[in-house]
């Protein structure tokens, strides 16, 4: 049975729409809670040697210290992360002391990042992300320079950059959400496992448009949308059984991985998802209508 994915496409048009647009708000009004490797800061883990203390005794006991807006990250059932402006020893010191009148604690990590530091991190990730978008667009281009009609080759290299917006707006919009009211931050490991989902999201995508250019060239004399519809039928289960199979391990990771991989692998999870979407529902449609749209101004 050969399923018609392009009759539905104002409808994935739509429901995308409204996802970037919401996605653009959050992100507008909230924007995004940065972490320390990106402002600065002092991290500190501890864990207690029986029950760990709640997170309003820890707040209540810190108080004093002037640090400003504490993030407190409970780490399985005695372990503790505190998240703060950057700090001195003699500060370092006193926060042990603190933590420590309630029972015995073992200090696992602590870790300090200047302001300094943090802005050339945030530079360098931009840096980083523009060159990676860069270096995929050649890519496609170059990839599938075979194509030149009914379509350019560039056109498959805008369509896929469209999805990796997509793939990548949306998360950062639900993760502006997510810091403003939960006090989720966006860290390193967050930037990594975003251009994860740049990878991952082109890898779907360059294989919808390979199929696409070989039943292009074989000339089977179909029109351009009954020649991406069948690509699109012919990689589906491909598509789906791949993505499947990263998410099983996602999915065990957020539930079962720790705190500190949480967010880690939330990302991804959705990163993943939206990519094997667009890759499908996104990518290719954009090249119809957009073929639809050229033959309406220049008739062939």
């Amino acid at each position: 049975m050969v399923f018609n994915f392009l009759k539905y496409k104002k409808l994935y048009f739509i429901f995308s729409g409204i996802l970037i647009l919401g996605s653009l708000i959050c992100l507008l009004f909230f924007g995004l809670n940065l972490g320390m490797d990106f402002t600065g800061g002092s991290i500190l883990e501890v864990e207690y040697k029986e029950a760990r203390i709640s997170n309003q005794l820890i707040k209540a006991k810190l108080a004093e210290l002037n640090l400003g807006e504490i993030l407190i990250q409970p780490t399985n059932q005695k372990g503790v992360i505190l998240r703060m402006k950057d700090i001195s020893e003699e500060i370092h010191q006193e926060i042990l002391k603190k933590l420590a009148e309630d029972g015995e604690i073992q200090e696992l990590r602590f870790e300090s990042i200047g302001p300094t530091i943090g802005r050339e991190l945030k530079e360098k990730t931009k840096i980083f992300v523009v060159l990676a978008l860069f270096s995929i667009v050649l890519y496609v281009a170059l990839a599938f320079g075979r194509i030149q009609r009914p379509i350019r080759s560039w056109w498959l290299s805008i369509a896929a950059l469209i999805a990796l917006f997509h793939d990548i707006l949306i998360p950062l919009g639900i993760f502006s959400v997510l810091g403003k009211f939960y006090g989720v931050q966006i860290t390193i490991p967050i930037v990594v496992a975003l251009l994860t989902v740049l990878g991952y999201s082109i890898n779907n995508t360059v294989v919808v448009f390979d199929r696409l250019r070989e039943n292009l060239l074989k000339r089977l004399n179909l029109t351009f949308e009954d020649a991406v519809n069948q690509s699109l039928n012919q990689t589906l289960t491909r598509s789906i059984n791949t993505s499947l199979t990263t998410l099983f391990i996602l999915f065990a990771i957020f539930f079962f991985g720790g705190e500190t991989l949480k967010y880690f692998s939330l990302i991804l999870i959705l990163g993943i998802s939206l990519g094997t979407y667009s890759s499908i529902f996104i990518a290719s449609p954009i090249l119809v209508s957009w073929l639809k749209w050229r033959q309406k101004r220049v008739p062939v």
